[in-house]
């Protein structure tokens, strides 16, 4: 049985990617209920990115999917199939979800993706099986699917929403579908666990584009959607100038006359990954402080990791994409700086973003969140800011601090170090004075002049120094002494026996070659 779901079933049917507002169950074929929330779905009302109606699985009291689930009997398959068909040339305009037969736990489900219609404003009927049909239209309220009332506050910003789609959901009319790379895609659906994967590479290539949803028109002029290309294009910048991150470290301050700049391109999911990786190895330090009255020491970070992965990966997310500026992430001696451009929607009071509680009334881009988080990238909508808070507090560390101006052309989030450790500029500087205090060895000095052009394996690095073992007492010692002094590290630090491990020399063990690299290289000689 082959699956048309981007996305992995068991996370869909178990909440962890799909929050629960987005999904309906029902038990059996309720052609009437079914169709009014497609149309809810379709309409997207908060630009969230549609839903999912999965049929043959039964709920309890409170909305929980019940497990097993009830199931459909296979003859039951194609005859909702076809009435699915038929119900679904009722809605005005044209909708069609994606359809696909799955099997949970032994039995039968149809699952009916419902992304954000292109043509919105969706109508439905009452009940399509009236003969005298009664137009409405219908949204989505929490949970539940509700008719908009006539003339309501409801219904006037509907209207509002006809044709307009959000930005990463349109065509790149300067893109083509082989833009698209299949690679990037695989890569994807193997990491998300979707059945869709092992169908990926023998099926056309425009009918997985269309079941993912990455593209849209007719086949002889079929284009990439912007969220495809973000995702899926190797340089999405080629199409969609600044989509990149731009971290710039002033380790003595903006004044300080001092400046490292790295700019992180590709995939955006890949950029979020490659920019925390380097804010990891090169600005985030831990303090471990011994207590008198317990064992237990205390661990304490300049900047909590999660508060900024969260405010880097909600930069990427609610960013503006047709805005050609990247997003920034400024990293000084008294804190972090992430900004992203434009503000926060209007619905956002600007002196609610230091509160308790944001709840964002519409959403810039609706695709975006989805494949983040499907990738583990993010929780789900509202999430940032409470997550950010709370890293900050559980590390002793100040509040976060949350900002934009009166017309709404920046978002600036503002995570202070840790009041205990000492700002980057002092870190660096520590770690430059431990470097020049302690004397090298001249393998250690072998090994940053041969890292200065780049990564190497310890094999490579084997060979370019001319040592004959990896097991080398010299070569070993000098390689714990770089690290240790923090003048290389492995371009895999969560994975330290990776095969594809590899060392890189950092700004500090530049910073040393400057001062003596060439005369130490020329005695080596």
């Amino acid at each position: 049985m082959s699956s048309k779901l981007p996305l992995n079933l068991d996370d869909l049917l178990r909440q962890r990617t799909v929050e629960g507002d987005r999904i309906e169950y029902k038990a059996g074929w309720n052609p009437d209920a079914i169709i009014k929330t497609l149309c809810a779905f379709a309409n997207d009302f908060e630009n969230l990115g549609g839903g999912y109606v999965v049929i043959g699985q039964d709920c309890d009291a409170n909305g929980q999917p019940v497990f097993p689930p009830v199931g459909l009997h296979a003859h039951q398959l194609d005859k909702i199939q076809q009435e699915l068909l038929t119900y679904g040339n009722q809605l005005q305009p044209t909708y069609f979800p994606i359809l696909s037969v799955e099997q949970y736990e032994g039995r039968n489900l149809i699952v009916l993706w419902a992304p954000g219609g292109q043509n919105r404003p969706y109508k439905a009927p009452r009940a399509v099986t009236a003969k005298t049909k009664e137009y409405h239209y219908y949204i989505r309220r929490y949970a539940s699917t509700v008719e908009v009332k006539a003339n309501s506050e409801d219904e006037q910003e509907l209207l509002r929403l006809t044709a307009t789609v959000p930005f990463d959901d349109r065509q790149c009319h300067k893109a083509d579908l082989s833009d698209l790379r299949l690679p990037l895609i695989q890569a994807y659906l193997k990491e998300v666990g979707s059945d869709l994967y092992r169908d990926s590479a023998k099926m056309p290539f425009v009918e997985l584009a269309r079941q993912m949803n990455i593209a849209e028109g007719g086949d002889e002029n079929i284009k990439p959607r912007n969220v495809g290309l973000l995702f899926f294009h190797e340089e999405p910048k080629k199409f969609l100038p600044g989509a990149q991150i731009d971290v710039v470290i002033f380790p003595k301050g903006p004044g300080g006359g001092e400046l490292i700049e790295k700019s992180f391109v590709g995939p955006i999911h890949e950029q979020v990954r490659a920019a925390l990786r380097y804010l990891q190895n090169n600005v985030i330090r831990e303090k471990v402080v011994k207590q008198k009255d317990r064992p237990e020491a205390t661990r304490v970070f300049n900047y909590p990791f999660p508060a900024v992965e969260e405010g880097l990966v909600n930069a990427v997310y609610h960013r503006s994409y047709e805005q050609r500026e990247p997003v920034e992430v400024r990293v000084n001696p008294e804190g972090i700086e992430i900004v992203s451009y434009p503000g926060p929607d209007a619905s956002i009071r600007i002196d609610a973003l230091n509160g308790e509680r944001i709840v964002a009334r519409r959403y810039r881009n609706r695709r975006i969140g989805e494949f983040l988080k499907e990738l583990d990238l993010t929780e789900g909508r509202c999430t940032g800011i409470p997550t950010m808070r709370e890293a900050m507090a559980e590390n002793g560390s100040p509040l976060p601090k949350f900002s934009t101006d009166e017309g709404r052309t920046y978002f600036l989030v503002e995570l202070p170090v840790h009041p205990k450790m000492p700002g980057l500029g002092q870190a660096h500087d520590k770690a430059h004075d431990e470097a020049h205090d302690e004397r090298l060895t001249e393998t250690a000095t072998h090994i940053l002049v041969a890292l200065a052009s780049g990564p190497r394996s310890r094999a490579e690095m084997i060979e370019a120094l001319g040592i004959k073992s990896s097991r080398s007492g010299h070569f070993l010692r000098a390689v714990e002494q770089v690290r240790r002094l923090g003048l290389v590290e492995l371009t895999i630090p969560d994975k330290p026996q990776s095969k594809n491990q590899k060392l890189r020399i950092t700004e500090t063990g530049r910073g040393w070659l400057a001062a003596h690299g060439d005369e130490k290289a020329q005695k080596g000689k």
